[in-house]
């Protein structure tokens, strides 16, 4: 789905002396209409005096319709507008849920039996205009046909679940939700509690999950400045996409992916290093994102002792022979090809920080770096947390290492390149 900045604009009416009455209430309702394949979402402000003034969110035409509102609400182009009452109204929609991807699969799903979807697919993220430093205390509430639960990775309280989006003023739904007649298991692993929910009758491995969970979250939690507070797993068969994709502390994980590869790596760890991470790149710049998932999800099996050293070793080799089918590093997007190579890449910049500096230094502090600087990463930002480490830009990211990047200003030695 097309979004809108999530960023909110605010306008200098002064302050007023309580920071309670910048408050103002934001509650979602999903209403699942299972048979029409689709959710009536409803969206209620409720403030005592005019905090927000405006929301802005992209449509998408072909899946959304039966749009109106209180207050006055525009659809021009599929962008729509709506300027709610001073003291607060609800804009509704209704908007089909069943998603392919290009590659095969859907990325969302509803039918008779159950529903996998994002809280993205229902409710388009949206900008807004609000009074200075206005802030929404935001809930969500799922709405099922008997017989039917539904999990998301908050929690849930007297019936609504409490949406908290740390450092934003304006917080909406996010990450991945099933509905239907649905197997849970739950764990509290290394402080985390951890949810693993499939549609029943969908041979989604619960219990592997779990322990899976079990062994690489200690390794995880030591890896991290911040761990992660919650994390969803969520997973089912056909007609689902037959991979894994992470969002906002959630994960979901088609019912055939092997816990550990052939190769030795792991689709689920790598989507939960997503979701621990909560890295996103600069244009172009997607395979460092993507590959420090990949070598992170190998280093974690063999930091657990979910493999052994050899059987890393040789998964370092496997990989590196199929990096041979990427054409270039940089592009639009990592393909599996594209993420070996940059597997091969953060494996030979760890071995040469630890090299040059006696071991006191590795691909972790690199990392420690890029997420506690908080913004999309690029080779730029990679090479300059590295290049700290060691006093220059280290050769594993001289530009002859990286087929179609350009090259760094540092990158000019004699004969490097």
């Amino acid at each position: 789905m097309v979004a809108a900045c999530s960023a909110p604009a605010s306008e200098d009416q002064g302050t007023p002396a309580g920071a309670e009455s910048l408050r103002y209430g934001l509650a979602y309702t999903l209403s699942i209409e299972a048979e029409a394949q689709a959710i009536d979402v409803a969206v209620t402000v409720s403030q005592g005096r005019s905090l927000l003034r405006e929301m802005r969110f992209d449509a998408p035409a072909d899946r959304l319709s039966a749009l109106d509102g209180d207050g006055e609400v525009r659809h021009d182009g599929g962008r729509v507008t709506w300027l709610p009452p001073e003291t607060g109204g609800s804009l509704r929609w209704r908007i089909e849920v069943p998603s392919r991807r290009g590659d095969g699969g859907f990325d969302a799903w509803l039918d008779s039996r159950w529903g996998i979807f994002r809280a993205e697919d229902a409710i388009p993220r949206a900008a807004t205009r609000t009074l200075r430093g206005a802030e929404s205390t935001t809930s969500l509430k799922i709405e099922v046909p008997d017989g039917w639960s539904a999990v998301t990775e908050y929690a849930i309280d007297d019936g609504r679940y409490a949406v908290e989006r740390p450092g934003r003023r304006f917080s909406q739904p996010a990450g991945w939700i099933a509905v239907g007649k649905l197997g849970v298991r739950r764990e509290t692993v290394e402080g985390i509690p951890i949810a693993v929910a499939a549609p029943v009758g969908q041979s989604v491995r619960r219990m592997d999950i779990l322990a899976m969970s079990n062994w690489v979250l200690p390794a995880l939690v030591r890896l991290l400045p911040e761990p992660p507070t919650r994390i969803t797993v969520i997973g089912a068969g056909d007609p689902m996409w037959r991979g894994g994709l992470s969002g906002p502390q959630s994960v979901f994980l088609h019912a055939d992916r092997p816990m550990i590869s052939e190769n030795g790596t792991s689709t689920l760890v790598h989507e939960l290093l997503h979701v621990s991470f909560g890295l996103a790149s600069e244009p172009g710049y997607d395979w460092v994102v993507e590959g420090l998932a990949e070598f992170y999800s190998l280093e974690l099996l063999r930091r657990s002792g979910t493999i052994s050293e050899r059987r890393y070793e040789r998964s370092l080799e496997s990989i590196a022979e199929w990096s041979q089918d990427a054409g270039v590093l940089c592009a639009p997007s990592s393909t599996g090809a594209t993420t070996a190579l940059a597997v091969t890449v953060f494996d030979a910049l760890n071995r040469e920080l630890a090299a040059k500096t006696d071991g006191a230094q590795s691909l972790d502090d690199v990392l420690y770096d890029l997420l506690e600087s908080g913004g999309p990463v690029s080779l730029a930002e990679l090479a300059e947390a590295s290049g700290e480490r060691i006093g220059g830009l280290p050769d594993a990211l001289r530009s002859r290492r990286l087929p179609g990047c350009p090259a760094l200003a540092a990158d000019s030695s004699p004969g490097r390149n």
